[in-house]
């Protein structure tokens, strides 16, 4: 019996140790009373969990008995700019809540891509789109060119021969039809991507290469090379803002703002002209209702520069009355994809919602989430006006963000609020923050410390959320980035992998490029 009462006691002790240990590694793990009307009372039924698993199952396996191994017809690209698996998580609770998928979350295939570039852990938005555009990495800053090109080397940022060549242009040596769709301005870092090859990002027009001591002459800015070189003159579809880059300086454009050129020439003018010269049916528009009033039917080649610089965020279209003025991605992609499912040889699109990236750099969540929900909505159109036979859908992005999403908020909590719980401090934190960033002065007070924010308005749009250490711009993150893959050898997309075989496999389910 004395041996029986120490064994019992050892293991009543044990038990009591670990959940010591337990409340003291989660000291926040207090239970939470549910609330029955803010929850799904299926939830509480294991049936419920079990009946989800049989289904994604039965999924899994009709899949597995049915690849769909026909040769791509089109490509479309859904690039997220900065859309990190925090950005997705927590889009899917502003949005609808977070049991819920967004419609390319419910994509059959997914996978993780590695962003570094060649010199650097993170990397930017220039060097990542000559990964997932021309499958090569480059350094950071560049565009277009391999890693033997490093950031303002005016001399070898136009040699040729070190020049990579995107997925674009092997869609146009194969009869395809290509086209870009972006909320950043269209020479801007990504896009360009799809057809530039520079030195340096920041060269989109004439008068930034002369300020960097280059000579504009010989290194051709990227709003020049839109218009001029083989890849961007046939590009059928060009959609964005940055007019500011096509006109001179002594120029206004449509909204009176000048341009930013020093050269005196018009590349928008060029750009129809050229193709007046070349026999084509083209269209230049500057606002929404010339684009909605445009006949499709009967163009081939479509400009839309909507605004000076990039476009405004999407939840401003609203506040700021210009909806009616500046089209949305949503309604973009959905002109792109009708001008370029005439191609009777099928069609590569690239469509970017540039601002998700923007707003995360001013730690303004509220806005990436509303930039995300649109980047949904423009995916959800795409799915409407396509086939999963003969379209592959690949949605991913170029880099992550610092954003992470903190404890131990209840399912009903606002994403974009308080949690429950406050801090050691006595304070409340917010549940998402950043590691660095703007933010930082809205969080800390140099005499104070931590700032109180039980009474700030987290309705706001340009609130900067919490940060952690003070930057005037919030920094790109290094973690993986997803990938979301529909139709013809969408299953190749598994895994975890570069970046840059994103586009030989597209061009593997095409048989374009290197596969042709």
């Amino acid at each position: 019996m004395q041996y029986l009462a120490a064994v019992l006691l050892l293991i009543v002790s044990t038990l009591t140790l670990s959940w010591t240990k337990t409340i003291d590694t989660h000291p926040h793990l207090r239970p939470i009373k549910i609330n029955k009307s803010h929850t799904n009372p299926n939830e509480l039924e294991p049936d419920y969990w079990f009946d989800n698993a049989q289904q994604y199952l039965r999924e899994k396996l009709q899949r597995q008995n049915n690849l769909n191994n026909k040769k791509a017809k089109n490509i479309i690209l859904f690039l997220g700019d900065g859309m990190s698996i925090h950005t997705v998580t927590a889009a899917r609770s502003y949005i609808r809540d977070a049991s819920e998928q967004l419609a390319f979350e419910k994509f059959p295939y997914v996978g993780l891509s590695k962003t570094f570039c060649v010199d650097k852990q993170v990397p930017d938005s220039a060097s990542t789109a000559t990964g997932y555009l021309s499958g090569v990495k480059g350094n950071y800053g560049t565009i277009g060119v391999n890693g033997q090109v490093t950031r303002f080397d005016c001399e070898l940022g136009q040699d040729e021969s070190l020049h990579t060549q995107s997925i674009a242009k092997w869609a146009q040596d194969a009869g395809k039809w290509t086209g870009l769709v972006t909320t950043a301005r269209v020479t801007h870092a990504s896009p360009a991507g799809v057809y530039a090859h520079t030195a340096n990002r920041e060269w989109e027009n004439d008068a930034k290469i002369f300020n960097d001591s280059c000579d504009p002459i010989k290194n051709v800015d990227i709003a020049r090379q839109l218009v001029e070189w083989s890849v961007g003159q046939e590009l059928r579809v060009i959609m964005g803002g940055g007019r500011r880059n096509f006109l001179n300086e002594t120029v206004n454009d449509e909204t009176d703002l000048p341009g930013q050129r020093s050269d005196g020439r018009n590349l928008i003018e060029e750009w129809q002209l050229l193709k007046q010269q070349q026999n084509k049916r083209a269209a230049y528009v500057s606002n929404k209702n010339d684009l909605n009033e445009l006949d499709l039917a009967n163009t081939d080649y479509l400009m839309g520069l909507f605004t000076s610089s990039h476009c405004p965020y999407h939840g401003d279209l609203e506040r700021e009355n210009l909806k009616e003025t500046v089209p949305s991605l949503s309604e973009m992609t959905e002109k792109a994809l009708e001008l370029l499912q005439r191609s009777e040889e099928g069609y590569f699109l690239f469509v970017e919602g540039a601002k998700i990236d923007m707003a995360h750099h001013d730690t303004r969540a509220r806005r990436s989430l509303e930039e995300t929900e649109e980047f949904n909505k423009a995916v959800e159109v795409a799915l409407k006006m396509t086939s999963e036979d003969e379209t592959l859908i690949v949605v991913t992005s170029d880099h992550s963000h610092t954003m992470t999403i903190n404890g131990y908020a209840s399912r009903q909590s606002d994403i974009l609020g308080l949690s429950d719980e406050m801090a050691d401090d006595g304070l409340p934190y917010t549940i998402l923050s950043y590691a660095n960033g703007p933010g930082y002065d809205k969080t800390f007070s140099a005499k104070k410390g931590r700032k109180d924010l039980s009474d700030k308005d987290f309705t706001d749009p340009k609130r900067k959320y919490m940060a952690t250490v003070p930057l005037e711009s919030e920094t790109h993150g290094s973690d993986d980035v997803g990938i979301f893959a529909l139709g013809p050898f969408a299953h190749y997309f598994s895994g975890n992998y570069v970046q840059t075989n994103l586009p030989m496999l597209m061009a593997r389910a095409a048989q374009i490029g290197p596969f042709a």
